[in-house]
């Protein structure tokens, strides 16, 4: 990554979380023009959205870390890997790009460029989901750096893949992808009232996660 400059990290970070996005986005569009059971849309948004997570890993990893979460930006910053500075421009990067990504996707399903969502998502059952989704994300982050570094791409992917599965909130984990889905009344939207909630869980969660990798994995270092 320290072969890379500032500006292409950071295109790579707002790259990432667009295509990101516009997966998520377009994929949940998708599943809605083509079936009415409510199972069969969500696996329809959740093995796009965990393959897309393997590809723009491998792909993007090696110039910008490939974090396209401003949780997971705050995990290398506060473990002084990422200047202050750097994590601050990656995060508006991410936000950008997310909601490119959500203009993107609304462009080709030739929708209003952005829409606020109505689909209401809050209550303690979906905070806590959130909260579990991003410390589930970091823990599995922080661990695979620790032990699999070259399998992260997958592990990610696959976490998420699940992720969407056992979680009440359907795991968004993503501060940045949170405010890009509130601009998207489709299936995959979260009306905006219930963003700054989705944000608080999300980054308790990702504190939650932090504490325990400081903890836990320098402990299996001397097992």
């Amino acid at each position: 990554m320290d072969a890379f400059d500032l500006p292409r990290r950071l295109a790579a970070e707002a790259l990432g979380t667009g295509i990101l996005v516009a997966t998520v986005v377009g994929s949940g569009i998708m599943a809605e023009t083509l079936t009415k059971d409510v199972a069969l849309a969500l696996l329809c948004n959740t093995l796009p959205t965990g393959a897309i997570l393997v590809v723009l890993i491998t792909v993007l990893g090696p110039i910008s870390g490939a974090h396209f979460n401003p949780a997971v930006t705050l995990v290398f910053a506060a473990k002084r890997e990422l200047a202050a500075s750097e994590a601050t421009f990656y995060v508006l990067a991410q936000i950008v790009g997310g909601v490119a990504g959500t203009v993107a996707a609304h462009l080709m399903f030739a929708l209003p460029l952005l829409d606020f969502s109505l689909k209401v998502r809050t209550g303690g059952p979906q905070w806590l989901a959130e909260a579990i989704a991003a410390f589930g994300l970091v823990a599995t982050i922080l661990a695979g750096i620790r032990f699999q570094r070259a399998a992260v791409p997958w592990l990610v992917g696959l976490y998420i893949t699940a992720a969407y599965w056992f979680t009440a909130s359907t795991s968004f984990a993503n501060p940045a992808v949170t405010i890009a889905r509130s601009l998207s009344d489709t299936y995959a939207g979260i009306a905006p009232g219930g963003v700054l909630a989705f944000i608080g869980a999300q980054l308790a969660g990702t504190l939650t996660g932090m504490a325990l990798g400081g903890w836990f994995w320098p402990a299996a270092r001397d097992a």
